[in-house]
Formats: C-alpha cells, structure tokens, sequence
C-alpha cells in the first residue's frame, strides 16, 4: 500500500513540471507591447490569501506604476494580453 501511495505522489510531481513549464513562453518579449496611454496590459496577479485561482487584471500603465509594477519588466512573466 506504502508503494501504491509513494507512485501515485511520484506521477502527481512528473505530470505537474511540463505544466508549470508551458505557462513561461519562450517566444515571450521581453518588454511589453507599445500602445497609447489608453493601452490597458492585462497581466496575472497573485492569488488572493486563500484562494488558489489566479487573477488577471487589466490597467493602463500608468495605474499599474501606481500600485509599484514596471510593465516592461513584469510583462515577459505575467503578460497576458493588451486592449486597446
């Protein structure tokens, strides 16, 4: 039974790499998008406490400087899309 639970944790760990890997884009840029100063950057933010369902928000530049994120350096990680 030891064996059964120990190869059950062994696949969970196997088939959860390629996963956390394919959300990094190799093609990504490396900077974000030029756009207008209406460009809203859609970009992953952390979960809130106790929650494990990832947030993707949507501002401007300027309103994500004004919570402290550079969008250029942020982008190639948590970028996801831009409107406008």
């Amino acid at each position: 039974m030891a064996h059964t639970k120990m190869a059950l944790a062994l696949s969970i760990i196997a088939t959860s790499s390629p996963v956390s890997a394919a959300r990094q884009d190799p093609t990504a840029t490396p900077a974000a998008p030029s756009g207008t100063p209406d460009t809203r950057y859609c970009m992953r933010i952390e979960a809130i406490t106790g929650s494990r369902l990832e947030q993707v928000k949507c501002w401007t530049r300027d309103e994500w400087a004004q919570r402290g994120v550079d969008v250029d350096s942020d982008w190639p990680r948590e970028g996801v899309r831009t409107i406008g």
